[in-house]
């Protein structure tokens, strides 16, 4: 993949950068303040019960939603773009993949499980994560309806027509499953409740190498008519 290389950016004395940087700095100061506004809004969000039965196939056996939650009261899902028809996980999602493990014990330390969640069966799931050497759980939702009621599956009639309920708009979502994260509260008595889920540059959010990208001069690199599409040729990521 070729790399833009810059030329004629400006190169001022360092008080000159040192005028520009404290006022980039004013904004950023600005920027966390947003930020954090609207993760308390995100957190004050209502809930909504889950009462339908969900189960799922993984290396611990046959377990419920709740059993997910492997004794945390919060779970997050990462909907990992599988379907059974492929013969192995979505690229772009093993690229957002490669952040899981580290986070894991850190996460639980704070009342939170992570798991991945396809519509793949087991048997496809468990070599392709051999493969690639990841560690996090990764269980199969399939038959349930679980990725279809949370906008990450559609069915063939919605895919043959070209349009889905994705990232809370009717669109053409342009496949059978895209990417996205669940978050889930199970309080005392068992009850497990829907908080919030986020889709397409929402789950920007969970990967880390985007945000040290953000701090370099090149910045992503990326095309902006087709973001990511460098991922489809990392060597990593072939099979």
């Amino acid at each position: 993949m070729a790399h833009e290389t810059l030329t004629n950016h400006p190169v001022v004395p360092h008080d000159a950068w040192l005028a520009a940087r404290t006022a980039l700095l004013a904004k950023e100061k600005a920027f966390t303040r947003a930020r954090d506004e609207l993760n308390e809004q995100r957190r004050a969000l209502p809930w909504e019960r889950v009462d339908k039965t969900y189960l799922f196939d993984g290396p611990d056996g046959k377990q419920t939603l709740a059993e997910l939650f492997a004794g945390r009261s919060q779970l997050i899902v990462y909907h990992f773009m599988f379907p059974p028809d492929w013969s192995e996980g979505c690229k772009h999602c093993s690229f957002w993949a490669d952040h899981y493990d580290g986070p894991g014990v850190h996460l639980n330390h704070r009342d939170v499980t992570f798991v991945a969640v396809s519509r793949a069966p087991l048997a496809q799931i468990e070599p392709f994560k051999r493969r690639m050497g990841w560690r996090f759980k990764w269980v199969s939702s399939a038959p349930s309806d679980f990725n279809y009621d949370f906008q990450a599956s559609f069915r063939p009639e919605e895919v043959a027509r070209g349009v889905m309920l994705y990232n809370y708009q009717r669109t053409n979502a342009g496949m059978s499953d895209r990417e996205g994260a669940s978050v889930f509260y199970k309080d005392p008595k068992g009850a497990v409740f829907h908080t919030y889920s986020c889709y397409a540059r929402g789950i920007d959010i969970l990967n880390g190498t985007y945000h040290f990208l953000d701090l370099v001069p090149k910045g992503r690199d990326e095309d902006p008519e087709d973001r990511q599409s460098w991922v489809e040729y990392h060597d990593r990521y072939q099979g």
